[in-house]
């Protein structure tokens, strides 16, 4: 049963509950007589006294139509909806009840306010909504005024709603979910990865050189190319490269090509000598640079040393930052998210983003996540948090802190060294004692603080650093977060759940890595890596995400990986550590209201509920329905931010579900 939803007075969503069963036979006949008549007349004195004379005649034609269509609900002294009555009610009694309910809500405040009751400007019809409320999960019509559902229901009800010029958007039987949401992006570098030569896909070293030089004619003489996206384990020789056949082919342009995880670079002989990088360099505090036989920087390098050379490219203009975030988020809708959360960016790319915002042109919801150095810090310190900026747009009040590097490169921080590099445990990025001493200031400040940690090493210092800090300065509701938390000792599993902090993870890493994880690990160490059941049974929530450019920006990809823990051609057969699967409910609320909620925007996104933001997305098929196989072939129809289309896909036929 479904009715038109609503805020009462506080807030509650209306529910509706079946009508009580009917009575036994063989009452006492004398005793429901009377309860009929005296009751008739006690019901007609309170309708007439209470209802007309109190709330008016449009709070009860409506109150009168959702108990029509819901059966009785009771509301309780603080508005909350309860199912009420004995197993065995007289005939007066669930009159009564129907009296008394309809007295509770059209005091209390109808379904619909009547702010809400005006005409909405959108009416989405004849879908099968996903809206991931739990009272209401699954509805086929809801209504859109000023950007917010103000009613989610049965067709034949929300159409009641509709004015002169309300838009119907009827669709067909299609598809919509809530607006997706990635918990862990680096936005402008997805724009600028649009901008650059892509080298993701690349299944050798001399693939790689070949798109670089395509590039180079028609780069202006001596500019700088920049790449992104290689990852030398999809190539035959999964060693590191070295500069030389970079530098033979393009000789005369500078070249610094970042690795797909971003945690390591290849630079060709061109960039090092801009860069002054000799073998004399040194090793900077939480990187390394790769070297020959004879000392000599083979071109690779890897976490904080990738700097030596970065530092020496050209500063991007801000209109080319400004290009790079609009096409970014452009980008962004197409694949139907409508908010993302930003980890670790600096204070110019900040002030990129709300120049955008300020202009219109940013139609993506950004929980930024921003830098850690002290400078940065200490400008959003004085700042204090700021929530829903421009229209919704941006939301900066969270910190993020890289622990350590990538599995992918060896710089995730191990408890014990690389299976497949034993003197090797990887790269501690921050000193000890740094993320407690920011978790405190945060703490003080309203701040929420997110650490990256991927190996096991690192998660348990970033654990113990978060109980240090809330033993000192505690604080119930602080959402600290461990951004990928992809490999965990089982020891540390439950301690997230024991301290309230949130793992933050991307389901595409795991169909990603799982190709050669286990030479890196062992078998032993995959058992607490990507542990998704695992930590869910502990009593956490997991935020999904893509980590992009990373991954791919498709979050169906991170959908589909954790449902069925298996790649883009179902590999494989069963999946990879199957008892680590999500069911489907948990995958779509990890893409939404549990991403929402690890970004402290639950009362703005994350479901279509009544008074939140009218994000969602129209797809051709249903998701939640069918096999697991079929998931990547789905297609984003149209994106929808604030109840406004920011994408739609090109003609197409396609077939309701």
């Amino acid at each position: 049963m479904s009715t038109v939803t609503g805020r009462g007075v506080s807030g509650s969503a209306a529910v509706g509950v079946p009508d009580p069963p009917l009575p036994q036979i063989g009452i006492n006949l004398f005793g429901a007589v009377l309860d009929v008549v005296f009751g008739f007349l006690f019901a007609t004195v309170l309708m007439t006294a209470l209802l007309f004379l109190a709330v008016g005649c449009a709070r009860i034609a409506h109150c009168v139509l959702t108990l029509s269509t819901s059966g009785v609900v009771c509301v309780s002294a603080a508005g909350a909806v309860t199912s009420g009555g004995s197993s065995s009610p007289s005939p007066i009694g669930v009159l009564m009840k129907r009296f008394s309910a309809l007295v509770a809500v059209a005091l209390a405040g109808p379904a619909i306010s009547p702010a809400q009751a005006q005409a909405p400007d959108l009416i989405v019809t004849n879908a099968r909504i996903y809206t991931v409320d739990q009272n209401r999960p699954v509805v086929d019509a809801m209504a859109i005024r000023d950007g917010r559902i103000i009613a989610t229901g049965p067709s034949r009800l929300v159409a009641a709603m509709k004015g002169a010029s309300t838009r119907v958007l009827d669709l067909e039987g299609r598809t919509v979910i809530p607006g997706m949401i990635d918990a862990h992006v680096h936005l402008l570098g997805l724009g600028q990865g649009l901008l650059t030569v892509d080298l993701r896909g690349t299944t050798s070293y001399d693939e790689v050189v070949a798109r670089v030089v395509a590039r180079a004619k028609d780069a202006p003489a001596g500019s700088w190319i920049l790449g992104r996206a290689w990852d030398q384990n999809d190539w035959a020789d999964t060693r590191f490269p070295t500069h030389d056949k970079l530098s033979a082919a393009i000789p005369g342009h500078p070249v610094f090509l970042v690795r797909v995880d971003g945690h390591a670079a290849l630079g060709n002989a061109a960039a090092m000598k801009a860069a002054g990088v000799t073998s004399a360099s040194k090793d900077p505090f939480g990187g390394h640079i790769e070297r020959d036989a004879r000392g000599a920087p083979t071109g690779v390098f890897i976490d904080k040393a990738m700097g030596l050379v970065a530092g020496a490219i050209p500063p991007t203009t801000t209109e080319e930052l400004q290009a790079a975030t609009i096409a970014a988020t452009q980008e962004l809708n197409r694949w139907g998210l409508t908010s993302v959360h930003d980890a670790g960016v600096s204070r110019d790319v900040i002030d990129v983003f709300e120049s955008v915002a300020q202009q219109g042109k940013f139609s993506v919801r950004d929980h930024v996540m921003i830098s850690s150095d002290d400078s940065t810090l200490a400008h959003y310190f004085r700042r204090g948090p700021q929530s829903g900026l421009y229209d919704g747009r941006l939301w900066i009040k969270a910190i993020k802190i890289s622990a350590d590097g990538a599995l992918g490169s060896r710089g995730a921080a191990l408890l014990e060294p690389y299976s497949d590099d034993p003197k090797n445990s990887g790269l501690a990025l921050v000193p000890p004692g740094r993320v407690k001493q920011v978790a405190l200031e945060a703490l003080r400040r309203g701040f929420q603080l997110n650490v990256h940690a991927i190996g096991d090493r690192a998660n348990r210092t970033a654990l113990d650093e978060f109980e240090a800090a809330l033993t000192e300065q505690p604080k119930a509701d602080h959402r600290f977060r461990v951004e990928h938390a992809q490999i965990l000792h089982p020891d540390d599993i439950p301690r997230f759940a024991q301290l309230g902090v949130i793992p933050s993870m991307q389901a595409s890493h795991q169909t990603s890595d799982m190709y050669w994880a286990g030479a890196r690990l062992g078998q032993q160490r995959l058992l607490g890596s990507y542990a998704w059941r695992s930590l869910l049974n502990s009593g956490v929530i997991i935020p999904n995400g893509s980590d992009l450019p990373v991954e791919k920006t498709n979050p169906l990809i991170s959908f589909h990986a954790s449902i069925a823990r298996q790649d883009d051609n179902n590999w494989p057969a069963g999946g990879w550590f199957p008892e680590q699967r999500m069911t489907r409910e948990e995958a779509l609320k990890s893409m939404t209201i549990w991403a929402a909620w690890a970004a402290f925007m639950e009362p703005e996104v994350g479901s279509l509920e009544t008074g939140k933001y009218a994000d969602f997305v129209v797809l051709d098929q249903d998701i939640m329905r069918v096999p697991a196989e079929l998931v990547l072939q789905t297609r984003v129809l149209s994106t929808w931010l604030g109840g406004k289309e920011v994408y739609r896909a090109a003609e197409s036929r396609t077939v309701p579900n």
